[in-house]
């Protein structure tokens, strides 16, 4: 295990300094958590007409914004880089859909720098778009530090019966094991949108499904034995928006346009003013761990959502 001052890790001296905070109260040590959650390729209005309660829940006890804003260009390589390592193209170094060159020893995902800190942090991600787990394409976003990684395959399986998949990997993992920070991608709405538009009633449908799948992630965390000793906070985003023929890429406002949901205890319940921006996400995450950002990481990102 990495150590921190005198042989004590970092993330015991944070657990430490919540415990005492809430024992002069009588209360039992929280610990927080977060889980991320993304869903390639969703277009806000039409997030906003399709029927999705567990979003819709979390949008009620947290703060959310349906102007949130991507980086350029509007495809998921850079979309996800920026949204998990929080930092620009300019220097994640991503551009397109080919990893290759990148910079993500400098400027890693926001589990990989937990990994970094200290190795006592529990983290986990499942993924089905290759690039982000394997070596696909330049790969992974997701480095071999993070404790538990799952890579289902889309591309040959079917993004339909891989996010079905790494749902249930998913949820079986956050019920039953020990984790600090998760993250959880599903690629189907991204797939149908291109296949289909995206004003058609398949592309609705993919939203819908992948709602569902949400709520049994959020099931799942609530099922956990050690839940009541839990400060979980939930993020929620995508990568880009689209095009009404399906289509992404380029600069319009259907395309740049995302959303940004943070969902939990520590959440403000509120509108957010500013627009958030993509690189937010894992700043906001670290953050509600008990990281402090340190100026020479560099992250583009700033808290958003955080009591």
């Amino acid at each position: 295990m990495k150590e921190w001052r005198g042989g004590i890790s970092l993330r015991l001296v944070l657990i430490a300094a919540t415990g005492a905070s809430l024992g002069s109260c009588g209360q039992s040590r929280i610990e927080n958590k977060v889980l991320v959650i993304g869903l390639d390729g969703v277009r806000v209005d039409v997030l906003a007409e399709a029927q999705t309660p567990s979003l819709d829940s979390l949008i009620a006890e947290g703060t959310f914004s349906a102007a949130a804003l991507t980086g350029e260009p509007t495809v998921s390589g850079p979309g996800w880089s920026s949204m998990l390592t929080g930092v620009w193209p300019a220097k994640h170094g991503v551009h397109g859909n080919n990893f290759t060159g990148n910079a993500y020893d400098a400027y890693p995902d926001f589990l990989t720098r937990l990994e970094r800190m200290d190795s006592s942090y529990s983290t986990f991600a499942v993924v089905d778009w290759p690039p982000l787990g394997s070596t696909e394409s330049g790969g992974p976003l997701l480095s071999h530090a993070i404790d538990t990684k799952h890579t289902f395959n889309g591309d040959e399986l079917g993004y339909d019966v891989t996010d079905s998949l790494s749902a249930v990997v998913a949820t079986q993992f956050l019920e039953n094991e020990a984790v600090d920070a998760a993250f959880v991608y599903f690629g189907d709405i991204d797939v149908v949108g291109h296949e289909t538009g995206s004003l058609s009633d398949e592309y609705r449908a993919a939203i819908e499904a992948a709602d569902r799948q949400v709520g049994a992630l959020l099931e799942a965390v609530r099922r956990r034995p050690t839940y009541d000793r839990e400060n979980w906070l939930i993020l929620v985003s995508t990568d880009h928006g689209r095009r009404d023929d399906g289509g992404h890429g380029g600069l319009s406002d259907k395309e740049r346009t995302i959303f940004y949901l943070a969902a939990g205890p520590s959440a403000i319940k509120a509108q957010v003013l500013t627009p958030p921006r993509i690189v937010d996400v894992a700043t906001t995450a670290l953050a509600h761990l008990g990281v402090r950002v340190q100026p020479s990481w560099g992250l583009d990102g700033r808290i958003v959502g955080l009591q």
